[in-house]
């Protein structure tokens, strides 16, 4: 039988079913001869070639970007592309889930049952499989596509990188996004990205030795790094060096004319050559930070005779042999000094620091910011020194903080403070033997910040004044915003007066943060000055004996100090 005889048996069925046999319908004889002329004709066709299968359609499909970007006047927008599609999680199987192929009987049996399954399941099957693998497909091509890195812009990744940078600095973050592509390269290696860099030690660990080839490692990626990247450097530190701390500053001044700022902390070994190769090349030095560094002080005195003008801030750690540097800076070395702070270790102890205040005032008349840390202050008189007559008159912020007994008494503080009528940050934390009265002579009118509480001994608190709170509150109401006055004894009379003078204040919402912990604040007088003060953000209430158990504590934000507010009520 041929192929259109076979084609036509369903046809003539009724006709050959009488003559061929009896007993059965016409309409029942029919089905049965199109299936064995079907199994045959496959048999036959697979006996003799094999048939071809079929090729997929190949669907090509372009990488689409997510995003579209719109440079505006003074920004870039990105616009998203996504469809409803895109958040589909898909994960395709593993290379090990994949079953093997079977051979011989085993592969027929198999295709027995694929044919035994009913025609209905398999075509909705098919269809969802299909849409499946169109979105699997889509999926895969976006996700191992890595061009849309390669087509964002590069205004666009420095951008983004100097977020990064501002967060967690440039070095290693902008070494390790230069490996990622040519483009992400190009972006981390803009210069306006490496303007300020701190390289701790990530070689080896701190005090450990170096061998030889790890010291020429350090050498090579500094001479590297000033090559091609601090060709803009403005502010450079270096933190935990033991070694080689004069070879990196040597190599900075040399490659970065426009270095602004220079930060040794936790660093030994700085001698006088370290010094001596900032005279020469670093022409725009402003700032020296060496607080907790080992250094030598002739090296940092000949360097302030030689550019001490165009010096505006010093720190440094008390040590033994920096009454020389204070001598010179009294001088004169550093006629634009604008910031000195000098200050200790917290777990070092009782340090004293002789200074004479006079000469500081006359060798140093543009200071604004003058800081003394856990140091104690000894006056000392000057032979040979003009005495100054202005004092500090430029001067905004004075602190005199410290965790010992202090011995900074009211004619100390206006020694200091006597031309200083600019002052806004006023930090006396640990001074007990200063008065409110004391306070209230200063000349300074527009106090914004006064920080006087007693945190580190409980027998120095003692001693501290009763009476005079009033007199502070009424001085500095309409310009006050932080005050602090932590385990200070002031009367409930006295407090209640106090907090009514910042409560009735003409800027009375200028309040931003108060600091009562350990006083004797009553209900009726925290009511008074939380009402009137509707910008305070922060309010420290722990310690407060005359208040109820339930509200001492500190409360930070103003809708906390609101609901305050409303239990007190």
């Amino acid at each position: 039988m041929d192929v259109e005889a076979a084609a036509q048996c369903p046809a003539e069925g009724t006709a050959n079913s009488t003559s061929s046999t009896s007993g059965l319908s016409n309409q029942g004889k029919a089905l049965p001869c199109t299936k064995k002329v079907s199994l045959k004709r496959k048999s036959s066709v697979s006996t003799g070639t094999k048939p071809k299968k079929r090729k997929k359609a190949r669907s090509s499909r372009s990488a689409r970007l997510g995003f579209t970007v719109q440079e505006g006047e003074d920004m870039l927008l990105v616009i998203s592309n996504t469809s409803q599609y895109d958040n589909i999680a898909w994960h395709p199987k593993k290379k090990g889930s994949r079953k093997k192929k079977l051979k011989g009987k085993a592969k027929s049996v198999q295709v027995k049952r694929k044919n035994a399954v009913p025609a209905k399941p398999k075509q909705t099957k098919d269809r969802h499989v299909k849409k499946v693998e169109e979105i699997y497909l889509h999926h895969s091509a976006v996700g191992m596509d890595h061009r849309w890195g390669q087509s964002l812009p590069e205004e666009v990744l420095i951008n983004i990188f100097q977020m990064v940078v501002i967060q967690e600095g440039a070095v290693p973050f902008l070494c390790r996004m230069a490996r990622v592509c040519h483009l992400w390269n190009a972006a981390a290696s803009s210069p306006a990205l490496w303007r300020t860099v701190s390289i701790g030690f990530c070689w080896v660990e701190p005090g450990r030795t170096q061998l030889p080839k790890i010291e020429q490692k350090i050498k090579d990626t500094l001479n590297w790094m000033a090559q091609n990247r601090f060709s803009q450097l403005r502010d450079f530190s270096l933190g935990h060096w033991k070694k080689n701390v004069d070879y990196a500053v040597e190599v900075v001044s040399q490659s970065c004319p426009h270095l602004r700022s220079l930060t040794l902390s936790y660093c030994a070994g700085v001698t006088v050559k370290t010094f001596q190769s900032l005279v020469g090349n670093s022409r725009c030095l402003q700032s020296i930070n060496l607080q907790y560094s080992e250094f030598q002080v002739e090296g940092l005195v000949n360097f302030f005779e030689s550019c001490g003008s165009q010096i505006r801030q010093i720190l440094f750690t008390h040590g033994s042999k920096n009454e020389r540097l204070l001598a010179a800076i009294s001088r004169g070395c550093c006629p634009n000094l604008e910031l000195l702070e000098i200050n200790t270790k917290l777990e070092g102890g009782y340090f004293e620091l002789p200074i004479c205040i006079q000469g500081l005032q006359s060798g140093c008349p543009k200071l604004k910011t003058f800081r003394m840390l856990n140091v104690i202050p000894m006056h000392k008189v000057m032979r040979n020194g003009p005495d100054s007559v202005s004092g500090f008159p430029l001067l905004e912020e004075l602190c005199i903080a410290t965790t010992s007994v202090s011995f900074m008494t009211d004619k100390d503080l206006r020694d200091i403070l006597f031309g200083s009528d600019k002052v806004r940050v006023l930090d006396l934390r640990g001074c007990s033997r200063i008065t409110p009265f004391g306070l209230a002579s200063l000349p300074c009118a527009e106090l914004e910040c006064l920080f006087w509480g007693q945190y580190f001994n409980s027998k120095v608190a003692l001693s501290s004044p009763k009476k005079g709170l009033h007199m502070l509150t009424e001085k500095w109401s309409g310009t006050l915003k932080e005050l602090d006055i932590t385990n200070h004894l002031f009367t409930e009379e006295d407090i209640e007066i106090a907090m009514g003078h910042l409560a009735h204040a003409p800027n009375s919402d200028s309040l931003r943060s108060l600091n009562l912990s350990g006083t004797k604040i009553t209900p009726a007088a925290l009511r008074l000055v939380i009402g009137q003060s509707t910008a305070l953000s922060y309010l420290n209430l722990s310690s407060c004996r005359y208040l109820p158990r339930g509200l001492k504590r500190v409360y930070r934000g103003q809708e906390d100090i609101s609901q305050l507010l409303d239990k007190m009520e």
